[in-house]
């Protein structure tokens, strides 16, 4: 008698390759979300990014300028990086004989979050 009946092929058996192929393709999908995420994300850092940088340079020119911004509220609109960004700026008396001025300025894009920023200076 040959030894055949127990003889097992070298190969895979399809249940063994299914298995294996749901395996990868979960690991692959999972990927593919984290790299979406991932790009999504650093997406909105870039444009937060550029508010901060209008908001700053809008700060420089209140800190440069001689005279202190006029007191309330003001908005406008600033183009930089070839984009239009919305502010708004409020300046308000600080301290005990209102010499000082603090400014917020906040900076947004269209549907962003805004970006906030607060500087003091002499009135």
């Amino acid at each position: 008698m040959s030894g055949n009946s127990n003889i097992r092929g070298n190969g895979f058996t399809l249940l063994e390759v299914l298995v294996a192929l749901a395996i990868f393709s979960l690991a692959a999908l999972t990927l593919l979300r984290m790299t979406s995420a991932s790009l999504s994300q650093t997406a909105d850092l870039d444009q937060r990014f550029e508010r901060q940088i209008v908001a700053q340079n809008l700060a420089a020119e209140i800190l440069t300028d001689p005279r202190a911004p006029s007191l309330g509220e003001a908005n406008g609109t600033v183009t930089n990086f070839g984009r239009e960004f919305n502010w708004t700026r409020r300046a308000e008396l600080i301290g005990d004989n209102d010499t000082l001025v603090r400014v917020d300025i906040a900076v947004s894009e269209g549907r962003g979050s805004a970006v906030t920023l607060d500087v003091v200076r002499p009135r």
